[in-house]
């Protein structure tokens, strides 16, 4: 059964392009200044206030994959390692290339895709009129079309110890993409830099952590 591996990394909007009611309803329960701050901050989390800028992929069976992202300095594409590092003109053409990708693969294999991955890039999918060839929103405790390494090793969301990626890989001394000095908080700070390139990278890092943790549940904790 062909497998892909994927992670997204989001940007939110400028909180001033929101319209006054979008802001107003954004704000509403915020307590105190800190927490709007926070709330301006985190927009790039909700697929209504953010957007994709980068996309990575990794075929577990050959370990090769790529990163498909928002070009910023005119850069060319360019392979790296196991990487094929590949700048897009805006979000939609990010999205309709890993579609194009994605038409090719029976399985997806996220961290925490559930939760976040996929209902992102199904709604900004959605949002940019692309067509997604398979419904990454189905049945949340099959292994089709997509398996969620995070919903298995936490029981589906049961145990106490959900934790973040970097723990998990700690654990079980997988090599963790922040040890690079880059972490999903980086992100916005990053884009804003110019530097979608560094983004693309870190995304990819993800994948390579989620393939060494996912190969641990087959060996180990399947029932295989």
């Amino acid at each position: 059964m062909p497998k892909l591996i994927f992670d997204i990394e989001t940007t939110g909007v400028d909180f001033d392009s929101l319209d006054e009611t979008a802001q107003e309803l954004l704000l509403v329960n915020a307590k105190d200044e800190q927490e709007a701050t926070m709330i301006r901050e985190g927009l790039g989390f909700s697929p209504l206030t953010g957007r994709i800028v980068a996309i990575a992929v990794l075929n577990p069976d050959t370990d090769k994959g790529a990163a498909y992202y928002q070009q910023q300095n005119k850069e060319r594409e360019e392979v790296d390692g196991a990487m094929t590092l590949v700048p897009c003109t805006d979000e939609k053409e990010i999205i309709k290339r890993f579609w194009e990708v994605a038409g090719h693969y029976d399985q997806f294999i996220t961290f925490n895709g559930h939760s976040f991955d996929c209902p992102y890039l199904m709604i900004r999918s959605a949002i940019n009129k692309v067509k997604a060839p398979v419904n990454l929103m189905g049945y949340r405790f099959g292994d089709k079309p997509h398996f969620d390494i995070y919903d298995k090793i936490t029981n589906y969301g049961a145990v106490r110890f959900k934790r973040s990626l970097h723990l998990w890989c700690q654990a079980f001394g997988i090599k963790s993409p922040k040890a690079d000095g880059v972490d999903g908080n980086d992100v916005a700070r990053l884009f804003k830099e110019k530097k979608c390139r560094d983004i693309a990278r870190y995304c990819f890092g993800d994948l390579t952590a989620t393939k060494e943790l996912y190969e641990y549940w087959e060996k180990y904790m399947s029932g295989k």
